[in-house]
């Protein structure tokens, strides 16, 4: 049996930090902030630096990993050759699955900001259009993603504008912090659902030049822009709308329209669009280089470790990923799957720093102590995201693992050629 195809190094650290980036300031950013401001009130300021800590102890962990193995499949392929088999197992298939879902919630949230009264066929419309950029080649996914990551910055500033020149909520901030505290580490678990994109990063390791520099320098560099978006942003909306703020279906939107500049709201909405179609396009890219990874080790079909075309991709993965979306588009309603998505991402990153952590060597910006933090912070948020979305994830996982347990026990009761 010859050696598998290999995807071509086209990436460079600038188109890599925008992957990453375009990941973590996708739809996300327009709709975390109401439920984690439902549970963590006015101390949501520091629901976010937990979850951005949290996220820095997986970043590092991360780009010390992917340097050291350069090749798509991420956490995947990181627990296989620390670990062993099963947890590499563990983390590839909390993240197909967290994450499909997940494309799924950007698709139908790209949908209902552009025709609510038609956003499912919009939606399964977006993810045949990415899917056929995807098929083009990693140069052109990363060309669009700069493209769409230029138009949501802009919608941010143009946000955080309007939130500073109000007219504000002032009055319900008055005194100390509100809200129940025990509120705090859920809200993060929700908010670390926005910061995970730097995983794509990671996951096209096999598409990066130089990997050993490029990846740590791309991830840390999303990390960095994100985490001062997302606080910048907490903070204004929080003074901005106050008590308003956990009850807003659309907390951006809603700065602008209770703002003086309310006459541009509909530049909010094509930002919100622009960004759901950026975490979309990454997102696809990243389940689809993951299941390639799978499948090369045997633990998904073998079909979808097929790469083609004349730009050497993933054809049969990135299909395959597209279907089931499109699936759960007309099957489902999967705006609920934030915390479910968390929890599986979360999972996937204990399985990282746990890897990390088994390096023989550590980088200056990776060491040891700090894989142990970042195990223990992913395991604790976790386990304090809602019920129903830890029972559903932790279900998926254990028919995954029981299913590959099946697989493996009638392999070896086949006959050998």
């Amino acid at each position: 049996m010859g050696e598998p195809q290999q995807l071509q190094r086209r990436l460079g650290t600038f188109d890599a930090t925008a992957i990453g980036l375009g990941s973590m300031l996708g739809a996300g950013v327009f709709v975390v902030f109401a439920p984690a401001a439902a549970l963590a009130g006015n101390l949501l300021v520091l629901s976010v630096l937990v979850a951005g800590v949290v996220a820095y102890c997986n970043a590092v962990a991360s780009a010390a990993l992917a340097a050291r193995y350069p090749t798509s499949g991420g956490t995947y392929v990181y627990g296989r050759k620390q670990l062993g088999e099963w947890p590499g197992f563990l983390a590839g298939w909390g993240f197909v699955t967290g994450k499909t879902a997940s494309c799924a919630a950007m698709a139908l949230t790209f949908g209902s900001y552009v025709s609510r009264d038609y956003e499912v066929p919009v939606a399964v419309a977006a993810v045949v259009a990415l899917t056929a950029v995807n098929l083009l080649g990693i140069t052109r996914t990363a060309l669009l993603t700069r493209i769409l990551l230029c138009m949501v910055l802009a919608t941010l500033v143009f946000v955080a504008i309007a939130a500073v020149l109000g007219p504000h909520a002032g009055a319900e901030l008055a005194g100390p912090p509100s809200g129940n505290p025990a509120g705090v580490l859920p809200a993060a678990g929700l908010m670390f659902f926005a910061f995970a994109g730097y995983a794509r990063i990671a996951t096209l390791g096999e598409e990066v030049r130089n990997p050993a520099r490029t990846i740590p320098r791309a991830i840390l560099a999303a990390l960095a822009g994100a985490f001062a978006i997302y606080l910048l942003l907490a903070v204004l909306l929080l003074a901005h709308l106050g008590g308003r703020l956990a009850l807003s279906g659309t907390p951006l939107l809603d700065a602008v329209l209770d703002s003086r500049l309310a006459v541009a709201a509909p530049l909010v909405q094509a930002g919100a669009a622009a960004a759901c179609l950026g975490a979309l396009l990454a997102l696809i890219t990243g389940v689809g280089r993951t299941t390639l990874a799978m499948a090369r080790e045997g633990d998904l079909p073998g079909p979808l470790a097929r790469l083609g075309g004349t730009h050497t991709v993933p054809f049969v993965a990135e299909l395959a990923v597209a279907a089931v979306v499109i699936l759960l588009l007309l099957t489902t309603n999967v705006m609920t799957v934030v915390g479910f998505s968390s929890f599986g991402v979360l999972v996937y990153y204990a399985v990282a720093n746990a890897s990390a952590f088994t390096l023989a060597s550590h980088p200056g910006y990776a060491p040891r102590w700090l894989n142990a933090v970042g195990f223990l912070g992913c395991i604790v948020l976790a386990f304090t995201l809602p019920a129903a979305s830890v029972l559903t994830m932790a279900a998926v996982l254990g028919a995954g693992l029981a299913g590959r347990w099946l697989v493996l026990r009638f392999r070896q009761h086949q006959p050998r050629p």
